[in-house]
């Protein structure tokens, strides 16, 4: 008896053993998941409309871009960076630059039937590598969910929000490529990391 007893005893450490791996493993894999979270909480702040924005272009200077686009929205672009999973965040502040309060237009989120389905989004953004003819798409979670700011409240005259997208990289000796979204003028800019 006390054979058999010590016998499911260590089965029981060793899948103990294994599932305690398992949660270490799958917490600390994802390439940098812990650098996601901050995006995370700038989609959800982009819901409350604060002044983050202006935070960011103080620390960052002049913005990589500034694209034009429909009723007054104006697209400031202020970092892209690249980072060790394989991925390039590009983040910025969407802001109403009329004199009306504006709706964000539906056709920035694409037009995929998956991506549409998950709401408004900035889900039709493009990374365009000349060099390497390759055109890069925001990526998607396994819900079919675009990796960007969604739900995007009416923006008054001057108020804005932060947004960020996130891309499939290119290959390391890209350093520039042109930002495209549909109903906005486009432009290059350069990925850092």
């Amino acid at each position: 008896m006390s054979v058999r007893l010590a016998t499911r005893a260590r089965r029981g450490m060793v899948a103990l053993t294994v599932v305690a791996g398992l949660a270490v493993g799958v917490a600390g894999c994802g390439g940098g998941g812990e650098d996601d979270k901050p995006e995370a909480s700038s989609s959800s702040s982009s819901a409350a409309g604060g002044s983050e924005p202006s935070t960011q272009d103080d620390k960052s200077g002049t913005p990589l871009a500034e694209l034009k686009g429909p009723d007054g929205l104006l697209l400031s672009l202020t970092s892209a960076e690249r980072d060790a999973g394989g991925f390039v965040t590009v983040s910025g502040a969407l802001k109403n630059d009329g004199d009306e309060t504006t709706n964000v237009p539906a056709q920035l989120s694409g037009n995929e039937t998956e991506i549409i389905r998950n709401g408004s989004s900035l889900g039709g953004a493009a990374l365009v590598d000349s060099k390497g003819k390759k055109r890069y798409y925001v990526l998607r979670d396994t819900d079919g969910r675009p990796l960007t700011t969604t739900n995007f409240p009416a923006l008054k005259p001057g108020e804005s929000v932060p947004v960020f997208m996130q891309f499939p990289a290119p290959p390391a000796d890209t350093g520039e490529v042109t930002f495209q979204l549909p109903m906005f003028s486009a432009d290059t800019i350069a990925i850092s990391g």
